[in-house]
């Protein structure tokens, strides 16, 4: 029931629309007892979202936006516009850094998202890892991505513990390898390798592997 700024007629809100149009109420002078004796002057609609059925799967996207990161930023901030369309999915994007920020009410615009983001500083993964697993609320219908290089500035043995944990509980994550400029891999492949071995696939990934990959998921013939 809130409101929505797309104006079109089936979300069109008829009762509060009279409402907020009652102080345009006047009375007409009837000529006969068929003639109306009120009319009422509309100069403002009002509009309602459709109820929407809940989302099969979450979709919590994790991007690094450390300094090292800022080719791979338009690959998140797209992607992130793209989830965020989609009816079957409840998308969140999360930034990281060696903070977290919660850009999931922007996330269907991409442009507001990268002038949202912040550049620079260290790389905190297990911190965003954490706060995604805090958003689970159904493991085995959620997906976790972390678009990162990987180059976790704290104790790599903590980044390790967050995955498996959320590994372990049925979640299925999935790790996007940073590109450079000419579409090359870059991160850190020793932290990679032992994430692959915890159950987490990391990969370089164009935008249409990645949707392939999550859809595959979302229609249980993933393995």
């Amino acid at each position: 029931n809130r409101r929505t700024r797309l104006k079109v007629a089936q979300n069109l809100d008829p009762w509060a629309t009279v409402r907020a149009n009652l102080k345009n109420v006047r009375k007409l002078e009837r000529k006969s007892a068929d003639d109306p004796e009120f009319e009422l002057g509309i100069d403002k609609l009002i509009f309602k979202a459709r109820k929407r059925r809940r989302a099969d799967w979450r979709v919590i996207m994790l991007v690094d936006q450390s300094g090292s990161m800022a080719d791979s930023i338009v690959y998140g901030a797209v992607m992130g516009a793209i989830f965020a369309s989609l009816p079957e999915v409840d998308f969140r994007l999360v930034a990281f850094d060696t903070s977290v920020v919660d850009l999931t009410e922007i996330a269907a615009d991409p442009v507001e998202v990268l002038f949202s983001v912040q550049l620079g500083g260290g790389t905190d993964i297990q911190k965003a890892v954490g706060y995604a697993a805090g958003l689970v609320e159904r493991p085995r219908n959620t997906l976790v991505v972390v678009l990162s290089d990987f180059m976790e500035g704290g104790p790599e043995e903590h980044l390790y513990t967050r995955v498996k944990e959320l590994v372990d509980s049925g979640v299925k994550v999935l790790g996007l390898a940073a590109l450079g400029m000419d579409g090359t891999p870059e991160y850190d492949k020793k932290v990679a390798q032992h994430l692959v071995a915890l159950g987490m696939p990391v990969a370089a990934m164009t935008p249409l592997k990645l949707a392939e990959w999550i859809a595959q998921h979302i229609r249980g013939g993933a393995q």
